[in-house]
């Protein structure tokens, strides 16, 4: 039986940041698995951040944006970190996502319909966010607008239905102790593989 293929997506800017340490953890507990690993640093990509045009006129991806769909298409189970800022996400994450999840690749129009067609099937996901309120106030006063916008509008509309979510925080004023407990937990989840 062959290895799962996971993808790690840093949507982080900040390569010293606390959800860089995060996924460097799974990382390890996932290789200590037997998993195979391909990544994505979006702050590292070449690329416009902007659909420009909207869906009206193509924008030609960049070959790191290429890469990356080779990528996505590659992976079994894509797990993204990255922090929640102002209730969404950062906005090279977000222009990550509008330049590669497009028709044709993520997903299809069907013609004179307002369905599509799920084009990433057969894959699984994890959210691992962080952000600097307690999760369940996140959850309980705005209804997790970030979480709900990866789960439901982006992944699961693609066909990636399978999508666990780990939301951690808050991490501004946190101590040594609990930022190590989810380093800790991020590594077990690696080694679980989910």
């Amino acid at each position: 039986m062959s290895s799962k293929k996971i993808l790690i997506i840093y949507g982080h800017p900040d390569k010293e940041s606390y959800s860089f340490a995060l996924a460097a953890a799974y990382k390890k507990g996932a290789i200590a698995a037997g998993a195979e690993i391909k990544e994505i640093v979006v702050a590292d990509l070449h690329f416009n951040v902007s659909l420009q045009y909207g869906y009206r006129k193509r924008t030609e991806l960049e070959p790191d944006l290429l890469e990356s769909q080779e990528k996505i298409k590659w992976a079994d189970h894509l797990v993204w970190f990255y922090p929640v800022w102002w209730g969404s996400l950062p906005a090279i994450l977000k222009g990550f996502i509008d330049r590669v999840f497009l028709p044709g690749f993520a997903f299809q129009k069907r013609e004179n319909s307002v369905w599509w067609d799920k084009l990433l099937t057969n894959k699984s996901a994890r959210i691992v966010c962080t952000m600097d309120q307690p999760a369940w106030y996140y959850w309980l006063m705005y209804k997790e607008p970030s979480t709900n916008m990866m789960k439901k509008t982006t992944l699961q509309l693609c066909g990636i239905n399978t999508v666990k979510v780990t939301s951690i925080g808050p991490i501004r004023l946190s101590k040594e102790s609990y930022r190590k407990s989810y380093i800790d937990k991020m590594e077990k989840l690696g080694l679980s593989l989910s």
